[in-house]
């Protein structure tokens, strides 16, 4: 079995171990020879070239996706030419575009904040006032980690990004925490999902992941999976999806946004879990029975690395980390430091979240200056 990543991101990275111990030979379509996942990149090219993406294809028995980013008549191109694309371009579709995921999930029931699509200031203006002077406003495309969202009070506030086009318009909404619903689907229709999790934002980036949530209520948990197993099952994903929740003061749970790969709530998995998001998704795209998503410990705590030292040196880092933290997990995505980037994540396992928790911080605190 052979599989196609689009993408030589850190999740493509991240599927090579369980790819040797499925036995499953990778082939990722890197954007550099440098790519973060460049031990598995065989071909260097632009994902955005349909002739180039369908000679990848040619070797491979299924492509899959290290990102979204894939234009939709590059995906039909590829199914035209009678290729496995797990997910499909009609799911992926909706990981693309934030306006087409607001009205599907409207059609579907499926609580979300109140959004509009605004075209101009004055729908904008119209917006704001309707929900109490404040609004998101968020490009509808290729935004990520708060990159194409801003906090808008005025109708001109947007005028920029309007000019390019329409926008998406949602609600602030005042949220007690935010959560993850990390669910993995086969095209048989078998469904796994891991524990709910929280989320911890920082300028729009995750910075740390606790799991499972805690005090999480059951009808929070049962809602959560509810909405996960919908949108899968109505958009027809195949592979990991992963479904970012707010949750209110008033316990309603609302979808944010949605992940069509793995993710990056779900790396605690690879060490916290009986079967990694990245295990999985390898399997739900080659449609094998789906692994067991239990977790192997109470409690997992998964804290990114961020920007790392000034002088970009980690290797004189590691050694200090794991003697002072042995019961850490340490993973490098092999990218150069830079702020604000992520350069990996570490996680740490146990009985006790906050000594979980502790142990993720202290060790990723060896890559700060």
């Amino acid at each position: 079995m052979r599989v196609g990543v689009i993408g030589g991101g850190q999740l493509a990275r991240m599927m090579v171990p369980p790819a040797v111990e499925l036995g499953v030979e990778l082939a990722v379509l890197g954007e550099a020879p440098d790519a973060s996942a460049r031990i598995a990149v065989t071909t260097v090219g632009d994902y955005r070239d349909a002739d180039v993406v369908l000679a990848f294809a040619r070797g491979v028995d299924v492509i899959t996706f290290d990102h979204e980013h894939v234009p939709q008549e590059v995906l039909h191109a590829l199914v035209d030419a009678g290729v496995v694309v797990r997910p499909g371009p009609d799911a992926l579709r909706h990981a693309q575009d934030k306006l087409v995921l607001r009205e599907r999930l409207q059609g579907l029931g499926v609580p979300q904040p109140e959004w509009a699509r605004v075209a101009d200031a004055e729908e904008l203006g119209a917006f704001i006032e309707r929900v109490g002077g404040r609004a998101v406003v968020k490009t509808p495309r290729g935004g990520y980690d708060g990159h194409g969202v801003r906090i808008v009070s005025s109708a001109h506030e947007a005028d920029d990004w309007l000019a390019d086009g329409p926008l998406l318009a949602e609600e602030v909404v005042e949220f007690r925490r935010e959560l993850a619903q990390l669910v993995a689907r086969r095209p048989s229709g078998e469904v796994a999902m891991w524990s709910l999790v929280e989320t911890v934002q920082g300028d729009g980036v995750c910075r740390e992941v606790f799991a499972p949530a805690p005090h999480a209520t059951a009808r929070v948990e049962r809602v959560a999976r509810e909405i996960a197993h919908t949108v899968a099952e109505a958009l027809g994903v195949t592979g990991v999806l992963a479904v970012e929740l707010f949750e209110t003061f008033d316990e309603r749970v609302l979808v944010n946004e949605l992940a069509m790969r793995p993710h990056n709530s779900g790396h605690w998995t690879i060490d916290g879990a009986v079967t990694s998001q990245f295990e999985q998704h390898l399997r739900a795209v080659l449609d094998l029975p789906l692994g067991s998503p239990d977790a192997i410990a109470p409690w997992s705590a998964m804290v990114n690395v961020l920007g790392g030292p000034a002088d970009g040196d980690l290797d004189r880092r590691v050694p200090r980390l794991m003697a002072d933290q042995p019961a850490a997990k340490l993973h490098l995505y092999g990218k150069t430091t830079r702020p604000g980037r992520k350069i990996g994540h570490v996680t740490a396992t146990g009985d006790d979240l906050d000594d979980a928790v502790f142990v993720a911080r202290a060790a990723a605190a060896f890559f700060e200056d």
